[in-house]
């Protein structure tokens, strides 16, 4: 067992970092940037590079510096994961002063920014000092989709690695050896995930995620009219909003009944004169939470819905390929005899286009409506 064994088909990057930890001419860098698409395993990746430079034997995967940087424990291996929509200045200013100090137990101080394309753009003037005058025992490891995703400064002082689409072979393979799922269905989820392993394993593990799929593939046939788009629009936002909520509702309360708690509510005495205002704080860092959670299952539903209409597209021009959402053919092949691949087209385009509306903050519902209603259209 290594610390790289978690990701799957990504040899020739294994083999980069490993080099690099090797201590091979020319190998190390003191700024890393590891892009691919989502579910490549970036954030794996990134962990796995730091446990192997903290590791005595480069990754051993079995002693203690492994097992504390793999698990985002290690005093040396500070890990910024962000659950709102952006990486704030004062985050990353907190971060810069962090890399200045020497490591306390490990070799190197290695930070880890896992999403550092939502950096803003005066965080990554923060951060750029930092990497361009680095400490001589730090190594910053940054993760973003595309190298366009972070600004052209920092790109351009980070050495890059890149990550690809793990094949459903390897993802199949991996969710039976770890999570000890069964075959079948691992190899279902590791179909319909097209490439993205946190969601496959998510499929197999969890039966409502995947009763959520199912909802939202049995809807292209239903949009018959306007009444049909709009309600299938409204189920859509109500079911993400919901999920978001499932997963925030206990963590919210444990964190406002912390904090009343830290600012004496409910005890005798006066409050302090900030209380309201730390209150009010913590409720906006909740909302963006939320909203973060909501754009990212609205996301996997766009998602869905574009493997759905590229397989229509494939039965329209009678590809030689396999259908990612096979268990859907007879429907499928209805709504590809009834169409025309243009028409497909301009649906997928209609997608595209409210992942991007989404992004600039439309409001869920609207861009929903618009999307169903697009791809109700018939000409």
């Amino acid at each position: 067992m290594t610390v790289w064994d978690e990701l799957v088909g990504q040899e020739s990057a294994v083999a980069i970092l490993s080099r690099a930890v090797a201590g091979q001419t020319h190998a190390m860098s003191h700024a890393w940037l590891l892009t691919g698409p989502p579910g490549s395993g970036r954030s794996n990746a990134a962990r796995a590079f730091a446990a192997a430079l903290q590791c005595p034997d480069a990754g051993c995967g079995d002693c203690s510096a492994c097992r504390t940087a793999l698990s985002g424990s290690h005093p040396d291996v500070p890990l910024v994961r962000t659950e709102q929509l952006s990486i704030g200045v004062d985050e990353v200013r907190s971060l810069v002063r962090r890399a200045a100090m020497s490591p306390t137990l490990g070799r190197r101080q290695v930070l880890v920014i896992e999403d550092a394309d939502r950096i803003t753009e005066r965080g990554a003037d923060a951060l750029l000092k930092a990497i361009e005058e680095p400490a001589p025992t730090t190594v910053w490891v940054l993760c973003a989709p595309t190298a366009d995703d972070v600004v052209v400064t920092i790109r351009s002082r980070c050495r890059r690695v890149g990550l690809i689409t793990p094949s459903p072979a390897a993802i199949d393979a991996l969710l039976e050896r770890r999570d000890a799922i069964d075959p079948h269905l691992a190899a279902f989820a590791a179909r319909v995930a097209q490439g993205h392993i946190g969601r496959a394993r998510a499929l197999a593990r969890d039966e409502a995620a995947r009763n959520r799929r199912h909802e939202v593939l049995a809807l292209p046939p239903d949009l018959v009219n306007l009444g049909a788009c709009l309600r299938a629009a409204a189920n859509i936002v109500d079911a993400t909003q919901a999920e978001a909520q499932a997963q925030t509702a206990e963590r919210d309360a444990a964190e406002r009944a912390e904090l009343t708690e830290a600012l004496g509510f409910g005890a005798t005495g006066t409050r302090p004169r900030n209380a309201q205002a730390a209150v009010k704080e913590l409720e906006d860092q909740q909302k963006a939470r939320l909203k973060r959670l909501q754009r990212d299952a609205l996301d996997r539903v766009l998602t869905e819905l574009t493997a759905y209409y590229r397989d229509v597209l494939t039965v329209q021009f009678g590809a030689p390929t396999d259908l990612i959402n096979s268990e859907y053919r007879a429907a499928i092949s209805q709504i590809a005899s009834q169409t025309s691949p243009e028409q497909t087209m301009r649906r997928l385009d209609a997608i595209l286009a409210t992942r991007t509306a989404l992004e600039t903050n439309v409001a869920p519902l609207l861009a929903v409506e618009a999307l169903m209603v697009r791809l109700a259209e018939k000409q």
